[in-house]
């Protein structure tokens, strides 16, 4: 599990709309082998209708790498998550950016941590620039070139999946409108991936339903008992009257 957590892995810009092409192939059905070639073949098609700019074989093969990672084929550790995910799909179509938010987030613990890192600076201040969020990501990471790399491609992910946009100026980005997470599966799932994405895999629940990870999102005020109900993957330990942490079952 420390590989996953170790690893900064997001190579390319993860468009928004090919998160959810490569969901609804297996929601489909489809096997992995299936979904990759389907992948290279409609991204070759699609050309640099996918994104502005030219994309190579290469780049291509990044993104379909990415994608294959997250849902057709995530970690072993992450099978279990990725069906409950899956199931979230297909019962809250209308929450369906929270929960690839969450899927992610938990193939991707740099995407996470880098949305923890412009969650606190936008809880600081109503902007955010590039530099500011790859600053704090070194003192996690290290001062490697890689890091300032891939944190731009998760940024501008943020950018295409409209949590984040452009300001006038370059490099800086502000807050879009927050959306209302409602139902109690999308909220657990986003809080099962905050544990997944930490190598602690244990967090107060209070910490967690506040984490700036989640800054794209409004979750609601609830209590532990109704978030690990029937899912069997996460546990209630209870400190005191009020104090509640959440951990992954064993």
């Amino acid at each position: 599990m420390a590989t996953r957590h170790d690893s900064i892995g997001v190579k390319q810009v993860i468009p928004y709309e090919w998160m959810r092409k490569t969901a609804h192939f297996v929601l489909a059905g489809m096997n992995a082998k299936q979904i990759r070639q389907e992948l290279h073949a409609a991204l070759a098609s699609t050309g640099t209708q996918v994104r502005s700019g030219e994309r190579s074989a290469w780049t291509r093969t990044f993104l379909v790498n990415n994608l294959m990672a997250i849902w057709p084929s995530p970690a072993a550790e992450l099978t279990p998550f990725r069906n409950r995910a899956l199931h979230a799909l297909r019962d809250h179509p209308d929450q369906e950016i929270a929960i690839h938010w969450a899927m992610i987030s938990a193939a991707y613990p740099f995407w996470f941590n880098t949305a923890r890192q412009t969650g606190r600076l936008l809880n600081l201040q109503s902007q955010t620039t590039q530099a500011q969020i790859v600053s704090r990501l070194k003192e996690q990471y290290g001062d490697r070139q890689t890091v300032s790399r891939y944190a731009r491609f998760v940024v501008r992910s943020f950018v295409d999946w409209g949590v984040l946009e452009d300001t006038t100026a370059t490099g800086r980005y502000r807050k879009t409108d927050a959306i209302a997470v409602i139902d109690r599966d999308s909220t657990s799932l986003l809080l099962h991936a905050a544990l997944l994405a930490t190598l602690e895999g244990k967090a107060p629940l209070n910490l967690l339903l506040g984490n700036p990870a989640f800054f794209p999102f409004r979750l609601p005020v609830t209590g532990g008992e109704a978030l690990v109900e029937s899912t069997g993957c996460l546990k209630l330990v209870r400190h005191g009257l009020d104090d509640e942490l959440l951990t992954l079952a064993e």
